[in-house]
């Protein structure tokens, strides 16, 4: 499980190497290609990091069950975050951490979200935009799985309210929200 209140979420190597001298043990990576993730993993690996790749956000890489397939045989990740159900369910099925991506734009998409998430079941939602503490207090009460959030997320108080409210951590770009340890 991840242990940690702010997720980096990295999109390139200057970036990367500077989580790899961080403390924290997770990251998330997105917007590299392919061919960037073996070097990206055997770094990992070497710093003992756990890296949570984004299928959705992977240059070259579909987004599909057999993109996780791809992945779990050929980069040593702990998990993936993906928009797509058959994304998670494969991924839980490598017994891998899956993290279902939610993008909440009304009521609509809210209980949209519920019904994929109950068939679904990951290990965690990430509840995008992530300024919205009402609406993660209500999902937190309404479902029995952990909740990451991120997106808008631009200062230290924005995390504090969101893990208010209930998120268990927030993934953030922005290696200035980085330095927000243990909050």
């Amino acid at each position: 499980m991840i242990n940690q209140k702010v997720l980096p979420a990295i999109s390139n190597m200057k970036d990367y190497e500077k989580f790899l001298q961080s403390p924290y043990e997770f990251c998330i990576i997105m917007d590299f290609y392919i061919g960037q993730l073996k070097a990206i993993s055997d770094m990992a690996e070497k710093y003992r990091k756990k890296l949570i790749v984004h299928v959705d956000l992977i240059k070259g890489l579909s987004c599909d069950e057999y993109a996780v397939i791809y992945l779990c045989q050929n980069i040593k990740l702990e998990g993936v975050i993906s928009t797509h159900s058959s994304v998670i369910s494969m991924a839980k099925k490598r017994r891998k951490l899956a993290i279902q991506r939610i993008f909440l734009i009304d009521q609509q998409s809210l209980d949209k979200s519920y019904h994929f998430i109950e068939n679904s079941r990951p290990d965690y939602v990430e509840v995008l935009p992530g300024l919205m503490p009402r609406i993660i207090s209500e999902m937190k009460e309404n479902m029995d799985i952990p909740i990451i959030t991120g997106g808008l997320i631009s200062t230290p108080d924005d995390i504090l309210v969101v893990l208010k409210a209930g998120a268990v951590a927030v993934t953030a770009s922005s290696r200035e929200l980085w330095q927000v340890n243990d909050v």
